[in-house]
């Protein structure tokens, strides 16, 4: 018996018929063909918007492009187990607002245990660091409490219902009716005044 005709299976041999073998890694091989061609089709339609969710929502474009870049690889990875493959952009839209979150609550901690800086000290060339401009909704998006900007950015930007929203922050539909409501007052209100 070759090594190819036969497996070590907890100490007994088992005889694998060569045919069999090969259709267990052409199975395997086309599982794998299967995830790329469909994660290349999702990456293809859908990565500017995811990445743009993502910013909207960390206010950083290279953040938010490693965010959606780890969703895809997680996902691939994930394909075989994925159960109904029609979800695989809702699946993807949860794990960029989900890994979002992750890098939100990292920056948090970072920004309590940070030590506090002295006060700026102005340049003697005030135009040497022209400071990144944003627009004022932009800034004032920026300013929302995390779950209130999800909930705006995924309504307005994502065009999902409140029902596919709640679905993808994981809450019911009054939280999400409850959390851009208050996203909205406050952004008026910031608008309003003139700024943040």
């Amino acid at each position: 018996m070759t090594a190819a005709e036969s497996g070590d299976v907890a100490g007994r041999h088992v005889h694998v018929p060569e045919t069999l073998a090969a259709g267990v890694v052409r199975g395997l091989a086309a599982a794998d063909g299967d995830a790329d061609s469909a994660v290349t089709a999702l990456y293809t339609g859908h990565y500017r918007t995811l990445v743009r969710l993502a910013e909207l929502l960390l206010c950083d474009l290279a953040t938010a492009e490693e965010v959606v870049q780890e969703s895809f690889v997680a996902m691939h990875g994930r394909w075989r187990r994925l159960g109904d493959r029609e979800m695989a952009l809702s699946y993807l839209r949860k794990s960029v607002v989900n890994r979002s979150r992750s890098v939100l609550l990292q920056r948090a901690l970072v920004d309590r245990s940070a030590p506090q800086s002295p006060p700026d000290v102005r340049s003697a060339e005030p135009g040497a660091v022209a400071p990144l401009e944003r627009s004022a909704v932009v800034a004032a998006l920026g300013a929302l409490p995390p779950r209130q900007r999800e909930a705006l950015v995924l309504r307005y930007y994502g065009d999902m219902s409140e029902a596919q929203i709640a679905s993808t922050m994981g809450i019911s539909k009054a939280a999400v009716q409850r959390h851009t409501d208050l996203a909205r007052s406050a952004l008026r209100a910031v608008l309003e005044c003139g700024g943040p």
